[in-house]
């Protein structure tokens, strides 16, 4: 090999370092990208932590008090609701459990199927009042509380409904049987709609209110 030729291959790896030199550099800022990108990452997830974390002890909060509220006011003995978020298959789960005397139970291993019924009504108002934006302030229900026994108890949910859609400026339009006096109903409603059926025929007879009469 001559003078020239090792000349030339000397150029040649001079070349070769270059482009190597290049490629480690390119190669250096691209890791420290990725770096600033999983720290990034990491705070976020972590940010995000804190949110949920927060977020759920609000939820379980409003929840709770919401529900607790609706049930002091028509039971004597209350149960109050006790919100608790759990993760199982990596996903958060909600669990609903009745306590009383620092005893949790299953809201339907509970004493009675009423206080089942006045539970799901005040998660559909917490619900509702927590939703952002909030729907149309107009709830619908079929028979909510079919199970709640006993006319004193029956008077109190309705005098629980009336105060709730006052001060939510809620609408509540409920189908109900007719479990306690007329002039109870007359007390906790604006409009009393009472439909009959005769010979396969239905009728309806429109009840106007004390309030009602006034406007």
């Amino acid at each position: 090999m001559n003078l020239q030729e090792i000349r030339i291959k000397l150029e040649r790896k001079k070349g070769q370092k270059e482009q190597i030199l290049t490629s480690t550099t390119k190669v250096k800022d691209i890791i420290k990208g990725l770096e600033k990108d999983i720290i990034i990452s990491e705070k976020a997830r972590t940010i995000m932590q804190i949110v949920a974390q927060e977020t759920q002890q609000e939820l379980e909060y409003r929840l709770s008090e919401m529900v607790s509220l609706c049930l002091k006011s028509v039971f004597p003995n209350p149960y109050e609701l006790v919100v608790k978020f759990v993760t199982r298959r990596e996903k958060a789960e909600c669990d609903l459990l009745f306590k009383r005397h620092d005893l949790l139970r299953k809201p339907k291993e509970a004493s009675g199927i009423g206080s089942v019924d006045v539970g799901a009504f005040g998660l559909r108002i917490a619900s509702w009042s927590l939703s952002k934006p909030r729907t149309r302030p107009l709830l619908l229900l079929d028979e909510p509380f079919k199970h709640l026994k006993g006319i004193d108890a029956n008077i109190k949910v309705i005098q629980m409904v009336k105060a709730l859609s006052k001060k939510l400026g809620l609408q509540i339009v409920m189908i109900s049987d007719e479990r306690v006096p007329m002039e109870e109903i007359e007390k906790g409603a604006d409009k009393i709609f009472k439909v009959t059926m005769k010979n396969d025929i239905s009728s309806i007879a429109v009840y106007k209110t004390k309030e009602s009469s006034n406007d």
